[in-house]
C-alpha cells in the first residue's frame, strides 16, 4: 500500500475513454438502456479512479447526485468517464459522465446522457478510513470541478447536521 501523499494531478487517475455497446438485454420496458447498468459501470469506474489516487482500497460512500438527461438506446456505444474532483482527509469526489453515441451515424451525433457524483473512502489494512492525497487540478475545468465539488461537499454536511439535529428533535 502507497504511504506517498504527495499531491497528484487530476488526469494520473482518471479513466478517460471506457466505452460500451448497447444491446438487446441492456433495454428496459421503454427500450432504453436500464439506469442500473450504466449506475454499476460508473461505480466501478469511479472505484478505480478512487483506487488510483488513493493506492489503496476504497468504497463507495454515498452517491449524491445522478442527472439521467437523455436515453440510451439499443446499438448506441457508451463511453464513460471518471476522475477525482477532490480529495479531503480521507474521502473523495469522483465525478463520471456518460456520452452515448449513434451507431447510425457513424459515432458523429453525440449526446450527454448522465452526470454523477459519488463520494469514496480509502481503507487502510484494518478497514478503518486513511488519509488520502490532495488532488491538483490543471485545467480550466478541472479547476472548476474542483471548486464545485467543495460546494457540494458542504451541502452533504449541511444535509446530515440537518437530519441529525430533526432526529434529535431540535
Amino acid at each position: 500500500m502507497s504511504e506517498d501523499f504527495t499531491p497528484k494531478p487530476v488526469a494520473a487517475s482518471a479513466v478517460s475513454e471506457h466505452v460500451y455497446k448497447v444491446f438487446p438485454n441492456d433495454l428496459n420496458a421503454y427500450n432504453t438502456m436500464f439506469g442500473g447498468a450504466i449506475l454499476a459501470t460508473i461505480d466501478r469506474l469511479a472505484s478505480i479512479v478512487a483506487e488510483r489516487h488513493a493506492g489503496r482500497v476504497c468504497v463507495t460512500a454515498s452517491v449524491d447526485a445522478v442527472h439521467f438527461m437523455a436515453p440510451a438506446r439499443h446499438g448506441d456505444t457508451l463511453v464513460f468517464s471518471a476522475a477525482v474532483n477532490r480529495a479531503w482527509g480521507t474521502s473523495m469526489e469522483i465525478g463520471a459522465r456518460v456520452i452515448a453515441e449513434d451507431c447510425l451515424s457513424c459515432g458523429m451525433e453525440k449526446r450527454h446522457i448522465v452526470s454523477a457524483y459519488l463520494t469514496f473512502v480509502a481503507l487502510d489494512a484494518d478497514n478503518k478510513p486513511t488519509s488520502v492525497p490532495p488532488v491538483v487540478p490543471e485545467s480550466e475545468g478541472e479547476k472548476q470541478r474542483y471548486a464545485e465539488a467543495d460546494m457540494r461537499r458542504q451541502q452533504r454536511l449541511a444535509h446530515a447536521e440537518a437530519i441529525k439535529r430533526h432526529r434529535a428533535g431540535v
